[in-house]
């Protein structure tokens, strides 16, 4: 008898197991219509055809296969939009179904499992999270309210400058030093960073951290594409992924204590005077659709650093860096300058629109050097159609902006610096016009866009009215180093060493 229900037991087992595989079978689709692209390779598809830079890599095999053009990396299929059509199909018409997020080390790793803005997945907590930035963390009244703490800093870095006139300077490094106290007064309440005894992690330390968090952020991590060869870390990218979120995690939690501190100190006359604050009342909130937990505070400080600090050195460093090619440039702008401001006084954000041609240089590099060269990775949430091809609820989409920003049915001379190209034309960065998107467009668009370009703007403006700018020694453009470094990221692989003189009268300097 127990024979006989053993039998039963593996009968039903097995009719049970072929119903699974003929239902599964049956809803396949016979036969997918995909966007073309390479013939993938078993197990590793076409990582095989991925470079140290991958956006260069893709740029060239969309030469190849399209504007709309399918990649299989490891497991996953990966769509890829290089133009500005397919881009406004993935980030406009079809932007709900295109707003989740990948799972990767990065996100697991490095943003409390997902927590921040970033890589939070599509549904109640990121739109909760998007609420708090627009409605809250980058209102146009918050951040005018800030607008005495970005004075303050980039003349700080004004006066830094003109004390080190003559001598050879690291441009990034200071750029870096002036975003980053920009940022921490604005999201931390004051300068955490300054050189003293009472600093939990020097500003040289903090800034190495943020380099390799937005390297590790954007790095090919063979586990994200290979899944079962994860737990071996071939490339150690996850080992540095724990290390740097530990010492993120240290300095973020020392930064939430003293701020709790102070609130219970002031009890009722509590008011709160920076982002932090901002978040943790935030999550007292009980109205909150979803409660924000501890860890949620610290993944979206940590996100607004890093943010707030890489986009604007990165990009400045890259628009002096193309100046340098072009004298002619530097002369049109300092016309502007001139004409507009005058030789008695700094420049002003409420001078940028009369500051057309400034305005163009920032678009031009943002056009050629976006910070995120293929924006930061989406997935289909389910099955779709794009451009008349198929693809499947899972595939990861990127969009190529460096290879849009490249597009000669857009850009004449698409590899040449040229802000002129901007003048007379209504194009912005605000994510509704496709051929230039260095912050995203559509949900997804990076939230804190108005104040990157607004720190972007009046940096460089104040460093080209301020000073000349020359090369090191016997130097020339010739042995000017161009490339780039990938990650979430692309600074200059070469810091830019430059020499500054003094324009203005010196009595200005005297900030």
């Amino acid at each position: 008898m127990d024979s006989l229900y053993s039998n039963y037991y593996v009968a039903a087992w097995l009719a049970t197991i072929t119903l699974l595989f003929v239902a599964r079978w049956l809803r396949r689709p016979s036969k997918l219509n995909t966007a073309p692209g390479p013939k993938p390779w078993p197990i590793i598809g076409n990582l095989n055809l991925i470079g140290n830079l991958p956006h260069r890599s893709i740029h060239e095999l969309s030469k190849k296969y399209g504007e709309i053009m399918q990649l299989k990396f490891g497991s996953y299929n990966f769509l890829v939009a290089s133009s500005p059509e397919m881009a406004k199909i993935i980030l406009k018409t079809q932007d709900v179904n295109f707003s989740c997020r990948p799972k990767t080390a990065a996100g697991k790793y490095t943003t409390y499992n997902y927590s921040d803005i970033t890589w939070s997945p599509y549904g109640a907590y990121w739109r909760q999270a998007r609420k708090m930035c627009l409605m809250e963390l980058f209102s146009v009244k918050r951040l005018e309210s800030y607008e005495y703490i970005r004075v303050e800093e980039t003349n700080a870095l004004l006066r830094t400058i003109f004390n080190s006139s003559g001598k050879e300077i690291l441009l990034k490094d200071m750029l870096s030093t002036v975003s980053l106290n920009v940022i921490s007064r604005m999201v931390l309440g004051k300068r955490y960073l300054d050189e003293s005894k009472d600093s939990i992690v020097s500003p040289d330390e903090f800034k190495k951290m943020l380099d390799e968090l937005f390297l590790l952020n954007g790095v090919l991590n063979i586990g994200d594409s290979i899944p079962w060869v994860d737990f071996m870390d071939l490339q150690g990218y996850i080992k540095r992924m724990k290390s740097v979120s530990k010492k993120f995690d240290r300095f973020l939690e020392h930064v939430l204590d003293e701020h709790i501190s102070q609130r219970k100190a002031q009890g009722d006359k509590f008011v709160a005077t920076d982002m932090v604050d901002l978040l943790l009342q935030l999550a007292d909130d009980p109205g909150l659709d979803v409660k924000l937990e501890r860890h949620g505070v610290k993944a979206f400080t940590q996100d607004l650093l890093a943010g707030g600090t890489e986009s604007s050195a990165v990009t400045v460093e890259w628009a002096i860096s193309e100046i340098f090619k072009k004298p002619e440039i530097f002369q049109k702008a300092t016309e502007e300058l001139d004409r507009v401001i005058g030789k008695d006084r700094w420049v002003e954000e409420k001078d940028m629109p009369k500051l057309p041609y400034i305005e163009a240089i920032a678009k031009e590099t943002m056009r050629l050097h976006p910070v995120a060269p293929m924006l930061v990775p989406r997935r289909a949430r389910e099955n779709c159609k794009v451009a008349g091809y198929d693809v499947t609820e899972g595939t990861r989409v990127l969009v190529n902006v460096w290879t849009i920003g490249r597009d000669p049915k857009y850009w004449d001379k698409p590899n040449e610096f040229c802000p002129e190209r901007f003048l007379g034309k209504e194009i912005d960065v605000k994510g509704h016009d496709f051929e230039l998107l260095p912050f995203g467009a559509g949900r997804r668009m990076c939230p804190g866009y108005s104040l990157g370009f607004k720190v972007i703007e009046a940096t460089l403006a104040n460093l080209l009215h301020g000073f000349s700018w020359k090369l090191p020694g016997k130097m020339t453009t010739n042995d000017l180093d161009m490339d780039e470094i990938f990650g979430l990221s692309t600074p200059k692989k070469i810091p830019l060493v430059t020499v500054a003189q003094p324009r203005l009268p010196f009595e200005m300097y005297r900030i």
